[in-house]
């Protein structure tokens, strides 16, 4: 840290020299904030002259220091970021340092509008240690970066909706409530989707997750109809299982009286199935019990009572008193 103290006040000092130079010096008693303007526009200029050099991420990160305020060199810092975001992305080299040293800029300049340029190198296929510098500029600028993450999920394209999910789940910046939104926009929004998508079913698949460990009821409607689809999926690739079990584990978790209508006549089938052939899945025949319960709505009792009359193992009965025990009879 000192010498790189040092070397700060080697750069401030050349800049004053650039700027006396050059006759662009500000009265620094008169007006600091001008200067400081003035000394950041000055570095930017001779960053621009020779951006290889090897004291470039040093002017970078000296610029986001001073700069603050200065709507040029955040615009600047914004856009040159995202060039080489773009470079990354087409598959073409770039200056790591220099990337983390203007991503490290940015933060210290602290201006929400940088949002975009740094979710877009959260995205844009750095190495780790640069996406994960990303993520936490981000995190560290204040602003609304909840309402940043629902506009993404609103507008961009299927890769950057379950990467701003990604963001959003993980940020401790966020609250609960927001988590559960963001996940119940994320489930609509893969839901929504004209066509198969491999990021969108993803972003599905962990919504359900995250709307599970929430709770969160008012995703009820798009619960059932998630567990619709993938109740079609299993039906044509066992593959599906566990996210069929996913799906209604989710029911159980946010599902009301509907949800126990649709789960209930599952487990109706599943026991005719029984009684005739004996063939059951035992996981998801106690995946459904068990959901019935969590909701606990009356609808459910008469399947639920019927399994213990059929040859399930032990822990489906169980589980089928446990929730008879757990209905509501009081509406």
């Amino acid at each position: 840290m000192f010498r790189f103290g040092i070397f700060v006040f080697f750069i401030f000092l050349t800049s004053f020299l650039f700027c006396d130079t050059n006759n662009n010096t500000i009265n620094s008693i008169e007006s600091p904030v001008v200067s400081d303007f003035s000394r950041a526009e000055d570095l930017w200029k001779i960053f621009l002259e020779n951006p290889n050099s090897e004291n470039s991420a040093d002017i970078l990160i000296t610029i986001g220091i001073i700069g603050k305020g200065n709507r040029n060199i955040i615009e600047n810092l914004n856009n040159y970021l995202i060039s080489k975001n773009i470079l990354v992305k087409s598959g073409a080299a770039v200056n790591y340092p220099l990337v983390s040293a203007c991503i490290a800029a940015i933060m210290e300049l602290g201006d929400s509008s940088s949002y975009q340029a740094l979710f877009s190198a959260y995205c844009a296929g750095y190495p780790e240690v640069i996406a994960h510098e990303a993520y936490g500029a981000l995190e560290a600028i204040p602003g609304n970066l909840f309402q940043f993450f629902l506009n993404v999920l609103w507008n961009n394209p299927p890769e950057e909706k379950f990467a701003a999910f990604r963001a959003g789940i993980n940020s401790e910046r966020l609250s609960l409530s927001e988590r559960g939104q963001l996940a119940e926009l994320a489930l609509e929004q893969a839901l929504s989707a004209a066509e198969e998508n491999f990021d969108l079913n993803l972003m599905r698949y962990n919504a359900v997750l995250t709307l599970t460990s929430l709770r969160w009821t008012r995703s009820n409607p798009l619960a059932i109809r998630h567990y619709y689809r993938v109740q079609s999926d299993f039906t044509q690739d066992a593959f599906y299982k566990d996210r069929f079990i996913e799906a209604i584990n989710c029911l159980g978790a946010v599902g009301n009286s509907q949800a126990a209508l649709v789960l209930g006549l599952q487990l109706g089938l599943i026991n005719a199935r029984t009684e005739t052939t004996g063939n059951f899945d035992s996981d998801i025949t106690f995946a459904i019990v068990n959901a019935l319960g969590l909701i606990g709505d009356n609808a459910a009792f008469d399947n639920l009572f019927h399994v213990n009359n059929l040859p399930y193992p032990e822990n489906i009965k169980t589980a089928a008193r446990s929730a008879i025990d757990r209905l509501r009879w009081n509406r």
